[in-house]
């Protein structure tokens, strides 16, 4: 792991933003001719933090995790306070680094590996000999579309 993988921020609840909400469903078949009407609002802070003191923000660099559907430049929200389970996507500290990678836990706890979702990345097994912690779990991914 030569180069960053994370660009990390802590999660800001100082604020309330309550964003226009559509309480009918997106459709993603053929278009829906019931209501299409705004109705209400959401905060996103509410709706993503569930641990306000134990989530961060990360921006992604790099496209090990691309087909998980997690690419450069998408933002994670990454929750410290959660025990990882197999198939997680975890960030990890491994000797000084950070990587964003899907955690596979040997059964009896024989082992971790960290997969990447890229064939050109290769899995990261974890050695006793290493300095690693799963740092957190990753709970959303936010995307820009445009």
């Amino acid at each position: 792991m030569k180069n960053p993988t994370l660009q990390l921020y802590s999660a800001d609840l100082s604020t309330k933003l309550s964003l226009p909400f559509a309480l009918s469903p997106v459709v993603g078949g053929f278009p829906s001719l019931a209501e299409g009407y705004l109705q209400g609002s959401i905060d996103l802070n509410r709706k993503l933090i569930n641990h306000p003191a134990t989530t961060f923000f990360a921006k992604v660099i790099g496209n090990s995790m691309r087909d998980r559907g997690i690419e450069e430049g998408d933002l994670v929200v990454i929750d410290k306070s959660l025990e990882p389970r197999e198939g997680d996507i975890v960030v990890a500290f491994i000797d000084g680094e950070f990587t964003i990678k899907t955690i596979h836990i040997e059964p009896e706890g024989k082992g971790v590996t960290l997969l990447p979702a890229n064939p050109d990345f290769q899995p990261i097994p974890i050695s006793p000999e290493e300095d690693f912690i799963v740092w957190g779990v990753v709970t959303y991914t936010i995307k820009k579309q445009r």
